[in-house]
């Protein structure tokens, strides 16, 4: 199998549903902004400064577009990572990865991986597949995204978001935005 048709069974975690991203010692949220990647932020998303996965890969996949996570007027550093393909009737995530600093006990925010599957079903909404979100899961997790995000479990390791499950998202993470 090449790497181009591998299909990255994805194992981000649902750590808390919340209106934005929230600082974990605080509770306090910030309001984000989701952008694409650019040629000179993939120069800080490397697996030298604790990114798990190839984004440099992914950004030059022509299919995909990668989408950063930032915090509104903190745009210089990257919270959160997507990389997404629009098929003909759904979006699909290749990818999601939270920040170094994002991950495991010591995290700062909480509710990154959780904005970015938003984002994605937002996307599906304005492309006119209703919502429709699919993504390929690590056995282990298929009851945490069933849980956590409303997702069904398709057969293997295929996971499916629906409208009113994206519709749930979206208006927890993109409550002021316009679809």
């Amino acid at each position: 199998m090449t790497k181009k048709s591998k299909k990255t069974p994805l194992d981000f975690i649902i750590d808390k549903l919340t209106n934005s991203i929230e600082n974990v010692i605080t509770g306090d949220s910030f309001n984000t902004d989701i952008t694409l990647l650019s040629r000179a932020d993939l120069k800080t998303v490397t697996k030298k400064n604790g990114w798990v996965f190839d984004w440099k890969y992914e950004w030059s996949q022509p299919e995909r577009e990668v989408f950063k996570l930032t915090i509104v007027n903190n745009t210089g550093i990257i919270q959160g990572l997507v990389s997404l393909e629009i098929r003909s009737d759904h979006v699909y995530i290749h990818l999601i990865e939270s920040a170094p600093f994002n991950k495991g006990k010591m995290k700062v925010y909480a509710g990154v991986s959780g904005n970015l599957v938003a984002y994605a079903c937002k996307i599906s909404i304005q492309r006119g597949f209703d919502g429709f979100v699919s993504f390929i899961s690590k056995s282990r997790l298929i009851d945490h995204y069933t849980k956590t995000l409303g997702a069904y479990h398709f057969g293997d390791h295929l996971m499916i978001i629906d409208r009113n499950a994206a519709l749930i998202l979206i208006d927890k993470y993109f409550k002021n935005h316009v679809l």
